[in-house]
């Protein structure tokens, strides 16, 4: 049974006046029954938690303090929701509220309990309603954004479909709002061809904007999921995309053949530190069979612990690999440049490969 990742846009749930778009949901509802029904199953990734919130304290602007924000979301978090319950119940759908932080998908065992708990939820035919939990992850409401969000749960599920619902057509060739000749591009093969386009910036109600899409397409064109960008405001238009016509920027998608912990480690493990290497190191890595060892170590750069993932940069500065460290960051100081007889010598307790290359993922990888 296909399972088809939905997400909905701040500026989609909620007008310039900060009040739900009743109708433009209650379509879109309408859109997941028919889906549901049809023996597709759908997960709901919603934005508009903090709009909703704003809307009921009556604060026009969107707050810049973190507390704000987190308490914005707190009062617009369960009103949302019950309006989606409400929706879903008239289709004669039960909806399930499901709150996520990156931490969920930074810890394995948090991930593997998340993915089974949404896969338990989808069986039963229930429509998880998924968004991040502003409430305590700071980094998430300053950093983060429900694109990418969405992709990884279309990662962690195996989803055979993202739509991406917004208040554009889709992706243009520059910035509609900006540039009057932008058209619109109706498919994208290759998602190197996504890095060219002027996206423009976020809204004014969200966090994420087109730069959040096009991250979220990239992502999910790795994992085999093809992605859609459409206005959530044309009626239908997710079960169009559902049906395979032609709406909004299709991306299509451009597996990487890595697995399931290779694609956690690449776009979920959060980086805690850098390590720069030096050309052999480079040509070990790139040659697909090597681990990285001490001696082609340049330089150590963050705090990490053993476990943390470390991004691994060529010696212009070029991220090439990701991995989980081995060692922490201070042990790892104290050996780079080291051949392993030399490593042994100073502790024998140290492992020999400070990346093994059973928990590394080349960056290109998901582009290749």
């Amino acid at each position: 049974m296909k399972t088809i990742v939905v997400k909905v846009g701040s500026s989609t749930v909620a007008d310039d006046h900060l009040h739900l778009r009743r109708r433009l949901l209650a379509g879109l509802a309408g859109d997941v029954a028919e889906l549901v029904h049809g023996g597709r199953r759908v997960v709901l990734v919603s934005s508009g938690a903090i709009a909703c919130g704003q809307h009921v304290l009556g604060v026009a602007e969107r707050p810049r303090l973190v507390p704000a924000l987190q308490a914005a979301s707190a009062v617009g978090q369960g009103r949302l929701f019950s309006h989606y319950e409400r929706l879903f119940g008239d289709h004669e759908l039960i909806a399930a509220q499901v709150l996520l932080t990156s931490d969920d998908f930074a810890r394995r065992t948090s991930y593997v309990n998340a993915r089974n708990t949404l896969r338990r939820l989808l069986g039963w035919g229930v429509v998880p309603v998924v968004n991040e939990n502003d409430t305590t992850a700071t980094d998430e409401i300053r950093f983060g954004d429900n694109d990418v969000l969405a992709a990884q749960v279309a990662i962690m599920l195996r989803a055979s479909m993202l739509v991406l619902l917004t208040d554009q057509d889709g992706l243009y060739t520059g910035d509609p709002r900006r540039d009057p000749e932008a058209r619109l591009v109706k498919r994208v093969e290759h998602p190197r061809e996504l890095v060219a386009l002027d996206v423009g910036d976020a809204s004014r109600r969200g966090a994420g904007g087109m730069r959040g899409k096009v991250a979220a397409a990239v992502m999910a064109a790795a994992a085999d999921v093809r992605t859609v960008i459409a206005n959530g405001a044309q009626p239908g238009v997710l079960v169009a995309a559902a049906a395979g016509e032609p709406v909004g920027t299709i991306v299509s998608p451009r597996p990487a053949g890595v697995s399931a912990f290779k694609l956690w480690l690449r776009y979920a493990k959060p980086v805690r530190g850098t390590l720069e290497v030096d050309a052999g190191a480079v040509r070990a890595l790139a040659s697909g069979g090597g681990s990285l060892l001490p001696v082609g170590v340049h330089a150590v750069h963050g705090g990490f612990a053993a476990g943390d993932a470390v991004a691994i940069v060529d010696p212009d500065g070029v991220e090439i690999a990701r991995g989980l460290a081995t060692m922490s960051a201070r042990d790892l100081r104290r050996v780079r440049g080291l051949r392993s007889d030399e490593l042994r010598a100073l502790n024998p307790h140290l492992e020999d490969e400070i990346v093994h290359r059973d928990c590394l993922v080349l960056v290109d990888e998901e582009a290749e």
